[in-house]
């Protein structure tokens, strides 16, 4: 089964500062058919202004994963942490038994484009931990590239949880395939392009969530960026 979630469905706030879009229910957004998907819990795409962001704030039992798809993000956390991500960059915070941190705009003249995801842990209340990396190189292009999952695996982020997230360009025409085992949920979430998602077509800031597929099979219509979620 797949469900589509089309772009103009999601939740969405412009603050001046920040025009946000929610995929799944978050703050002042709620929809009781969209709170999470899986142990997938929220897919916010965040254009921020020059200058402005997120003053310093708490979470916990949560991992939080920001990929970066223009400009250039600073984080700064309450274990010390401090960077600035630009394009390709991901971050991982695991904010266990608790954690603050403020997130700004690195640029004082251009925006800072992104997508920040949450997903639960599979345990509560570990230590905290962050890290973050580059994922973004030509040999990556037309593949599902790791960029967060449990085992680190080809080099990506660590995530407390029984969750792949992987991150593609893809030029026009071609395809990929992701093999679900049986039970597992698959989520694609299209940054910017044109997809076919078994069967489906996809638009810039389209979802789909699949079910009892046995894969994801993606093709381009156009040159496209996405993530892919195989979730547990």
């Amino acid at each position: 089964m797949i469900t589509v979630r089309k772009s103009s469905e999601r939740g969405h706030f412009n603050h001046g500062w920040l025009d946000t879009y929610h995929t799944f229910s978050f703050g002042r957004y709620y929809d009781p058919a969209h709170v999470h998907f899986g142990t997938l819990r929220v897919i916010n795409e965040d254009v921020v202004a020059p200058g402005a962001g997120f003053g310093e704030h708490p979470h916990d039992n949560m991992e939080i994963v920001t990929y970066i798809i223009s400009g250039k993000l600073a984080h700064k956390d309450s274990a010390g942490n401090v960077g600035t991500l630009g394009p390709g960059d991901v971050q991982r915070m695991s904010a266990g038994s608790g954690i603050e941190h403020s997130e700004f705009n690195g640029s004082k003249t251009e925006p800072v484009h992104l997508l920040q995801i949450w997903i639960f842990p599979e345990t509560k209340n570990i230590e905290p931990g962050h890290e973050q990396g580059s994922f973004s190189t030509a040999q990556d292009r037309n593949r599902l590239r790791p960029i967060a999952t449990p085992d680190r695996a080809d080099g990506s982020l660590a995530i407390h949880q029984d969750a792949r997230v992987y991150a593609a360009t893809l030029d026009a025409g071609k395809d990929v395939k992701l093999p679900l085992a049986r039970g597992r949920k698959a989520w694609v979430q299209l940054i910017r392009g044109g997809l076919n998602v078994n069967g489906q077509a996809l638009g810039a800031g389209d979802a789909a969530g699949l079910s009892d597929e046995t894969s994801v099979d993606i093709t381009a219509s156009k040159e496209s960026e996405l993530l892919v979620f195989d979730l547990g």
